[in-house]
């Protein structure tokens, strides 16, 4: 059976197919996972090799964790503007710089530095990646989605067992740049990104630095705590934030087709639906941080075998992505909800002690398939509603704001892990998903 082309490629023979086009969008995406919840299995390591404290190797998560997100939407801008197939290419080396910055850095600064260009090229990557997703045929575009929650699934689920075999049998250097698998899927992808030139408008310089400098002080300040800053310092970055939201929402009034655009911004199902994915990628990051610390530490799970333990997360989020594939738009969101809901009462569960560590296992395993299913049904209902100018920015905006919220999931537990025992912090990270399937089910004002 053959497949509609992407949005804007010019017909040609031998189509591309829902399950190539999934296949090959999945794995331009689905590496950026890896910059957090692998890359934390090696932070014991880092800190050795560099001579580096708790605190001052936390920023190799925080910063790739801010470029990953100014990444995403700077690259789904500039994807408007010049076509996916010149971002695409600039993302890539942005990528390989990085990578190969980190794999020499001598010092923690170098890797440091390293990291945000890698993040920043992998939130480019993925930004094509969506931008791609969003300009699929709407006949084809739950197909596809389906198959591509399928393989965010198998990503998702994969990091952390990844991570620990690369750090055991290789070296911490290969795990903090696995991001970089992206460039693999690059030339296959190449193709699919044979789309218009783009506007050539130029890109709106200001409201790219204040969106930057806003999200950067605000995953910066949620992580205070972990990284140890003073309170001068805190008390500095929370004026700048108050001062770049300001200058932001003031920029947006007075242009409103700039960076960011007043027409994706303004729309309130957009809105609830970037809310809904902040709410599952911040339980899917909370989780992926405590559950194996709680089945490592009381239960004595080697990392391999925990990560072994989360492989039927895919299982589960390919089987419910199929599921959501064939449902119309508020049948998918009420299964998104329902599993979501199911990850919060398996934390609760999971914070009470009960059953021994299989309620971790299975809120860890159903966070991972509420994620596997934002795929399908947010990014399919946003790409509905998205013109084919503002795809790029749109998408780009909305998985700034899922990494953001999954910025903010991680640091919340890491800084309540501090101060109260490692599975208590699930029942306030268990509020995450509880929040995702309230908002889920909210009735969108057309």
């Amino acid at each position: 059976m053959s497949a509609a082309p992407v949005a804007g490629i010019e017909p040609s023979p031998g189509r591309i197919g829902p399950l190539s086009t999934a296949v090959r969008l999945g794995c331009l995406f689905g590496p950026a996972v890896f910059g957090v919840t692998a890359a934390a299995v090696a932070l014991p390591q880092v800190a050795r090799a560099l001579n580096a404290g708790p605190a001052q190797v936390a920023w190799v998560l925080t910063a790739h964790a801010l470029a990953l997100g100014v990444g995403t939407a700077v690259f789904g801008r500039l994807a408007d503007s010049r076509g996916t197939r010149t971002t695409l290419l600039i993302a890539s080396l942005t990528l390989v710089a990085g990578a190969l910055l980190c794999l020499v850095a001598p010092t923690l600064g170098a890797l440091v530095a390293g990291r945000l260009l890698l993040a920043a090229g992998s939130g480019g990557t993925a930004a094509v990646a969506a931008a791609l997703l969003a300009g699929v045929d709407a006949g084809e575009r739950l197909r596809v989605l389906a198959r591509y929650g399928v393989v965010m699934a198998l990503f998702a689920s994969a990091a952390t067992l990844l991570g620990g075999m690369v750090t055991a049998w290789l070296s911490w250097r290969v795990t903090v740049v696995l991001p970089a698998l992206s460039i693999l899927a690059v030339p296959f992808c190449l193709r699919p990104a044979v789309v218009r030139a783009g506007s050539h408008r130029p890109v709106d310089v200001t409201g790219a630095a204040a969106l930057t400098v806003t999200v950067s002080t605000v995953i910066v300040l949620i992580q205070a705590r972990t990284l140890k800053l003073d309170g001068p310092v805190v008390l500095a970055l929370a004026v700048m934030l108050v001062l770049a939201a300001a200058a932001l929402a003031g920029w947006v009034a007075r242009r409103p087709d700039g960076f960011v655009p007043r027409q994706v911004v303004g729309d309130p199902a957009i809105r609830i639906a970037a809310a809904t994915g902040v709410g599952v990628f911040g339980a899917l990051f909370a989780a992926m941080y405590v559950i194996p610390q709680i089945l490592a530490a009381p239960y004595g799970w080697s990392v391999l075998t925990i990560g072994v333990a989360l492989l039927p997360g895919a299982a589960i989020g390919a089987v419910l992505s199929r599921r959501a594939g064939r449902l119309p738009g508020r049948g998918g969101r009420l299964l998104l909800a329902g599993t979501a809901l199911a990850a919060a009462v398996a934390m609760i569960v999971t914070a009470t002690g009960w059953g021994g560590p299989w309620p971790a296992v299975l809120a860890a395993s159903l966070s991972l398939a509420a994620f596997a299913l934002t795929q399908v049904v947010i990014t399919g209902e946003v790409s509905a509603r998205l013109p084919l100018p503002l795809r790029g920015a749109g998408m780009g905006l909305l998985n700034l704001t899922f990494f953001v919220g999954g910025g903010v999931g991680s640091a919340i537990a890491g800084a309540l892990s501090e101060s109260m025992p490692l599975h208590r912090t699930l029942l306030v990270v268990a509020l995450f998903p509880l929040a995702a399937a309230l908002i889920a089910v909210t009735r969108r004002r057309e």
